[in-house]
Parts: C-alpha cells; sequence; structure tokens
C-alpha cells in the first residue's frame, strides 16, 4: 500500500502533501490493481474519497490517468513513462555502462542488467538481452530484493560491514522458493565469500531456472553505486562453468566501469 503516513515524522513547513498524495495515486497502480474505481483508489492510498476525487480528477486532466467509460475504473496512461524516461535519460551512470554492458553481452552471449540499490532492493535501469532463452523477463523499472540475489549481493559485499549488517536486519527475508537463502549467519557468510572473490551468485533464490553472477560497480570513494551481473539460466550453465567462463568477463567489465566512474568523479 502505498500510504502518505510513510513521510518523515517531521514534516517541513516545505513539504506539500497534495503533491505527496498524488503520486502515492500514481504508485498505487501496480500488476496486482492494474485500474481501480475511486473507491479502491482512495482506499491504496489511505486518503479520504474527497482527497481521492481531487487527485484523481487532476492526474486525469494532466493526462497520467483515463477513465473508462464502461467500468468507471482508471488506469495509468503511457505519459507515466515520462517520469521514469527523464530519470534513465539523465543518468550517467547509464551511459557510461551501456558500451561495456553490450560488449559484455557480446562475449558472454547472455542478458545483462546493471542494477541500482534503493532501499532493500535492487532496480533494473540497463539491460541487454541475449537472443538465447532466457526463463525470467525482467523490464527496466523492475525491482529484486537485495538479501537473496546476486546484484544485490554484490552491492552489499561492498559496503562496510556494519552497514550491510544492518541493511540486513531491516529488511525482510522470505523464502521465495527451496533453494532461497534467509539465514543471517549464512548470509553473512556469502557476502564474505563475494567480498574476497568479488562477484556474488544467486542460484534459482527469487526464480527457479535462474542463476546470476554480479560484480558491484564502484565509485571514487571506492562505494557501490550499482551492480552489473550476467543470467545464466541453469538450463544451458552449471555454476562451475558459469564461473570458469563468465565470470573473468563480468570482473572485466566491473573494473572498466569502475575506472570510468572514477575518472569523473
Amino acid at each position: 500500500m502505498n500510504t502518505p503516513a510513510a513521510r518523515p515524522r517531521k514534516v517541513s513547513p516545505l513539504f506539500n502533501q497534495s503533491l505527496e498524495k498524488g503520486l502515492a495515486v500514481i504508485r498505487a497502480f501496480s500488476t496486482a490493481h492494474r485500474s481501480m474505481t475511486m473507491g479502491e483508489v482512495a482506499q491504496a492510498v489511505d486518503i479520504n474519497r474527497s482527497s481521492a476525487q481531487r487527485m484523481v480528477y487532476t492526474l486525469e486532466q494532466l493526462g497520467y490517468l483515463k477513465k473508462q467509460p464502461r467500468t468507471h475504473h482508471y488506469r495509468l496512461t503511457v505519459k507515466v513513462l515520462e517520469l521514469g524516461f527523464n530519470y534513465l535519460s539523465t543518468h550517467t551512470l547509464i551511459d557510461i555502462a551501456n558500451p561495456f554492458l553490450a560488449e559484455l553481452s557480446n562475449v558472454s552471449q547472455e542478458t545483462i542488467c546493471l542494477t541500482e540499490a534503493e532501499g532493500a532492493e535492487m532496480v533494473y535501469i540497463a539491460r541487454f538481452v541475449s537472443a538465447r532463452y532466457i526463463p525470467i523477463h525482467m523490464p527496466i523499472g523492475s525491482r529484486i530484493p537485495m538479501y537473496c540475489t546476486g546484484s544485490g549481493r554484490a552491492y552489499l559485499s561492498a559496503l562496510p560491514g556494519d552497514e550491510a549488517l544492518a541493511l540486513l536486519r531491516a529488511m525482510p527475508r522470505t523464502a521465495h522458493t527451496m533453494h532461497t537463502r534467509t539465514d543471517e549467519a549464512e548470509l553473512l557468510g556469502l557476502l564474505r565469500d563475494a567480498r574476497r572473490r568479488g562477484y556474488a551468485v544467486n542460484q534459482e533464490e527469487l526464480f527457479l531456472g535462474d542463476m546470476t553472477l554480479a560484480a558491484p560497480i564502484l565509485n571514487g570513494a571506492g562505494r557501490p553505486v550499482a551492480a552489473v551481473h550476467i543470467v545464466a539460466p541453469t538450463s544451458r550453465w552449471k555454476l562451475q562453468d558459469a564461473q570458469e567462463r563468465l565470470v573473468p568477463s563480468l570482473l572485466a567489465c566491473a573494473r572498466s566501469l569502475n575506472n570510468s566512474i572514477r575518472a569523473m568523479d
């Protein structure tokens, strides 16, 4: 649920609550709520019906929502993509990374992804898709949990130990498959392994058939800013083969990105 109650406890006089509610309405639409009535919008955002009516009307007039005449349900419009596209088109890291990601995809013949951290999740911000079969479709903007994914563990492994531990303890850890690791001590051990090797691994912990190998991307201060990962479906790869044949190119890509970012700092 996307509720205005998530705002900081101390609200500045400059904080615009109407804008907060309007953005919450947009965020309320999802795979589970592809279309909603006015009342459903009010319930999803936890605001009264009058406030929901003002927010929905304004967003409809601005072109971000469209009402279906027969059902009276509202849906997002394609104009919402402008908000995400503006972020992607102004993101320097994506511009820097694209040639390296494309080269890694050519060399590995597998799908290559760049993800960025937000909270306890990694968000897909660039993706080069292989022509070969991949079991899971993860479009730009998709979110995955840190604790059970290669990119998330790569990012966590590059943080100072106390920061990584605090993040792990703050995030909910549920088992998505029979392979998911959720135990704190075990996860810390995996982060130590990733820190030592320079890359992290996920073996079907989020989706069955999906294996990823990931390396952190660091800025000039040595802080992680993103992670790059190779998708190695278990239908084609065993872990040892993937480590031997894919990891050297993955680490070379990460080093090139690190050097490019540091040159700009």
